[in-house]
């Protein structure tokens, strides 16, 4: 996210509001059973859980134009370091970290994948922007199912509520609810196929609603 075309999305805002879209679904359930306008107070959530990677911090030359490139001090590297930073200040958040693989190989972006295939550009005509590194998450969902698996097994929570628009979790939701957790999902307003309502408790996203 690029501080500079939209100041107000800094990384200590961000993870303010990930952490009140968190409280949002505590309040969400708590002002169901009790009547609206019931306080909801943080000692309700348990946890935050919060699953990401580092940011890759390591050098490499752009494939178009042969430009060095340290990743470190790109705008997404320093992006994600502070947000990690501001997440690790907040209260009952917990900051879970993958790791990534860089294959060192780069690939061409869709649209120009899709032009080159119809003849309608060449080689010739990508620019340094057309191409990235190829980067891949590892052990962030193998992180998640554990932790699912945890919280389940110790009995320490009632209610799961799991934000992503990614069908992986599956497997950890059918033991999430073997166990009686009540579990739910948001999809931050994404759409999900009708397959998957057979393997959560509900559907709920505070997002979608707080921007109608």
């Amino acid at each position: 996210i690029s501080q500079n075309k939209n100041p107000e999305m800094d990384p200590a805002t961000v993870a303010q509001h990930i952490f009140e879209l968190a409280l949002k679904h505590v309040t969400h359930e708590s002002t169901k059973a009790k009547g609206k306008g019931h306080h909801v107070p943080e000692s309700i959530l348990y946890r935050l859980f919060y699953y990401d990677c580092p940011a890759y911090t390591e050098r490499g030359h752009n494939p178009i134009t042969g430009k060095a490139i340290n990743f470190a001090t790109t705008e997404v590297a320093r992006f994600s370091q502070s947000l990690h930073t501001e997440l690790r200040k907040k209260r009952k958040v917990a900051l879970r970290l993958g790791e990534l693989s860089a294959t060192k190989n780069w690939r061409i972006n869709p649209q120009k994948t899709r032009e080159l295939l119809k003849k309608e550009i060449s080689l010739d005509d990508l620019t340094e922007a057309d191409v990235s590194l190829d980067i891949q998450q590892k052990t962030v969902d193998m992180k998640i199912g554990l932790d699912i698996a945890s919280l389940a097994d110790k009995k320490l929570v009632d209610r799961i509520v799991l934000v992503t628009g990614d069908s992986d979790f599956v497997p950890a939701a059918k033991l999430a609810r073997r166990e009686g957790i009540d579990f739910m999902l948001d999809t931050m307003g994404k759409r999900v196929h009708d397959s998957l309502f057979d393997n959560i408790d509900g559907l709920h996203s505070p997002y979608r609603q707080a921007r109608k």
